[in-house]
């Protein structure tokens, strides 16, 4: 048989066939005094071998194993190992499905702009809706929370949500977050001596659990990845306030 006849004979492509002696899984046969290769019926079956593992999504180093060794033996353990490993996705795909369907049908279920997140920051973040409306501190610290919501264990982020839904959750609260906001938003583009940056932070301390702080923060963030990012992405002046109000927490802790 010529390539053309043996790639249609099999149900593939030419260059499949190239392809898979390009790979080594499929020997080429001796070209004869025509110039041409003559493929056998062993050629067939071997490529036809090949074929139905591939459509078995084996990958290609897979197949090579399979046709280097014992051929009953070796494919029961690949398809074995196949089986397993599809089982571990069908599983993840049910999982990942539960939860979108949970986004979908839950009011709290966390589609939010910057979502998803858990259900209770989606519900802090519903109450708060009103209040991201003009001041672009607001967003950013939507943001931050959020992606701590992400990061953080099932228990970190539990407490966390409780804390801020103890300090945002009275109208006494969304008040006091809404000067805050107001005094970050004024120091965008002031100096980190501003007097405004001391009113500002004693504010946003004023509105924080003293527990939030975890023990052993460094203030400054030399030590501390996450800090120095956060402070990297604020004016100035606003970071100051964050450094300070982080300091005060420290100062004041029980």
């Amino acid at each position: 048989m010529r390539i053309g006849e043996l790639a249609a004979t099999v149900g593939v492509t030419t260059r499949t066939v190239r392809h898979y002696h390009h790979q080594g899984l499929l020997p080429e046969p001796e070209r004869r005094a025509n110039g041409y290769r003559d493929y056998t019926l062993r050629h067939a079956v071997v490529l036809a071998r090949i074929r139905r593992l591939t459509e078995l999504r084996l990958g290609l180093a897979e197949v090579r194993d399979v046709l280097a060794e014992d051929a009953g033996k070796d494919l029961a353990e690949v398809l074995t190992e196949l089986d397993e490993d599809l089982a571990r996705q069908e599983a993840a795909i049910r999982e990942r499905r539960t939860r979108l369907r949970a986004l979908l049908d839950e009011e709290d279920g966390g589609l939010t702009a910057e979502g998803p997140v858990s259900p209770q920051l989606a519900a802090l973040f519903r109450d708060m809706g009103h209040v991201v409306a003009d001041s672009p501190m607001a967003v950013k610290d939507r943001e931050i929370l959020a992606l701590i919501d992400s990061t953080a264990p099932p228990e970190v982020r539990e407490q966390m949500a409780a804390m801020l839904n103890g300090a945002l959750g009275t109208p006494d609260g969304v008040q006091r977050a809404l000067a805050v906001y107001a005094l970050l938003d004024e120091l965008a583009d002031a100096d980190p001596a501003d007097p405004r940056v001391d009113e500002a932070a004693r504010a946003l301390a004023d509105g924080l659990p003293r527990e939030m702080l975890p023990d052993g923060v460094d203030i400054n963030g030399d030590d501390d990845s996450f800090l120095r990012a956060l402070y990297a992405d604020f004016a100035p002046a606003q970071a100051e306030v964050i450094r300070r109000t982080l300091r005060i927490l420290t100062e004041e802790r029980p």
